[in-house]
């Protein structure tokens, strides 16, 4: 939507589901600030005033500082700039990056899931207002996400999908432990039979998204993240699978030959795509792929790994992968490859997902591209209508920022306001 598309929206004219408005609900709410960045437009609108009705953007129209009738509850935010709620394409909100190795066992499996509460408040507090969560032990994503929907408690909307899995040994096995643990992953898939067989599980249980394993990775023992674990037949099973039931997949994929046979079988997003090379680009360009890599968390496990417990295997795979992935970044953007926000956030601590952003501008997106990214970009890779622009019809979800996050990205590292759904669930100015 361009700026006149957004101002020729009048106070007296505009419609939700069809309906006209006709005055001012006491459930109303009104936001004002200086700035509203346009992610469709690429371009600031000055003076936005935002009216919100049960949670979503009636209309944007120019704040002219005329009353409007009825009751409605106004946030003001001067001097701010607005900019959409943020998405992160790959979080793990039940995992702590405090805990390496084998650290972890000395907690009962419930500790997690009561950790994934916290974690949660902060990626919201940090802007994010929606997540994709790519894995989580005991459908803690799927019962976190609906505590938050419930209201119960803070966080962003969330996108489960539950236990990711892949073949026996691979990165989405259980590979820390001996026979005598029978230790397994309790969804491993071996033939597309039983590929098909684990989608209808996860799905049964609360699972929104597929995630397959189709490399190894750098914190799984005894995988390597440039081998091929998923044959063609078996990823292809997978979307063929999810898309009866309405469902996308995302591919954790690492090597090149993996990353190009997820593509070719038709999976959604490239998780991590670290390896990937000129054909695989040019075939994410083709199959319209999206590619989600997390290119910050290197910084803080080659910083922090080694006193967290990370094993020295695994420290030697993330040195080896991280600037690879980071030039591989730069060459898909410069070819013109679909490119989606996923942090990675479990793997670094939970609330510093936007620390992304400047990481992804200095390996040659612009801000704009990096904001885009994780909004408009991110939006459309999960096929939704109701997040990523701050436009009529979606969820009012946004942030506000002192300055302009298109000159400085970095002030969405700490984003002022956070509002989920009209309402300011966030707010460290007066």
């Amino acid at each position: 939507m361009n700026r006149t598309n957004y101002l020729a929206v009048g106070l007296a004219s505009f419609c939700v589901g069809g309906l006209p408005w006709t005055g001012a609900q006491a459930a109303d709410v009104i936001i004002t600030a200086d700035r509203l960045l346009d992610v469709r437009g690429g371009r600031m609108i000055e003076q936005p005033e935002i009216l919100v009705r049960d949670g979503r953007v009636v209309s944007v129209t120019r704040n002219t500082g005329s009353s409007v009738p009825g009751a409605a509850t106004r946030i003001a935010l001067p001097g701010m700039t607005l900019v959409p709620g943020l998405i992160d394409m790959h979080v793990h909100l039940d995992s702590d990056p405090t805990y390496g190795g084998y650290t972890y066992l000395e907690y009962n499996d419930r500790f997690w899931s009561a950790l994934s509460v916290v974690h949660a408040g902060r990626t919201l507090d940090a802007g994010f207002t929606t997540v994709r969560n790519v894995g989580s032990s005991d459908w803690n994503d799927v019962g976190l996400s609906q505590a938050i929907a419930a209201g119960k408690v803070r966080g962003p909307r969330i996108i489960p999908a539950a236990w990711s899995f892949g073949p026996t040994g691979s990165h989405c096995d259980s590979t820390y432990f001996p026979p005598s643990m029978e230790e397994k992953g309790p969804y491993n898939a071996d033939g597309p039979d039983e590929v098909r067989k684990s989608v209808r599980a996860l799905r049964k249980y609360g699972a929104q998204v597929i995630k397959v394993c189709a490399t190894g990775g750098v914190f799984s023992r005894n995988t390597e993240p440039g081998q091929q674990q998923m044959n063609f037949a078996e990823l292809r099973a997978a979307v063929e699978e999810a898309s009866q039931w309405g469902m996308q997949v995302a591919a954790h994929a690492h090597g090149a030959a993996g990353i190009k046979e997820a593509i070719r079988a038709g999976v959604n997003t490239i998780e991590h795509a670290s390896l990937i090379d000129d054909e695989g680009i040019a075939l994410a360009k083709k199959h319209g792929a999206w590619l989600s890599m997390d290119i910050y968390n290197g910084d803080y496990t080659a910083e922090n790994g080694k006193k967290n417990g990370v094993l020295e295997d695994n420290l030697r795979k993330d040195r080896e992968v991280t600037e690879v992935q980071r030039q591989n970044f730069r060459r898909a953007r410069a070819a013109g490859a679909k490119m989606v926000y996923g942090t990675d956030a479990g793997v670094h601590p939970h609330g510093n997902n936007g620390k992304q952003f400047a990481v992804m501008v200095r390996y040659g997106m612009t801000p704009l591209q990096a904001i885009q990214s994780a909004t408009i970009n991110a939006s459309e890779a999960l096929a939704r209508k109701d997040v990523g622009v701050i436009e009529p019809g979606r969820f009012a979800d946004m942030v506000a920022v002192q300055g302009d996050p298109t000159a400085d990205v970095r002030l969405l590292e700490t984003p002022a306001v956070v509002i989920q759904a009209g309402a300011v669930v966030k707010r460290n100015v007066p």
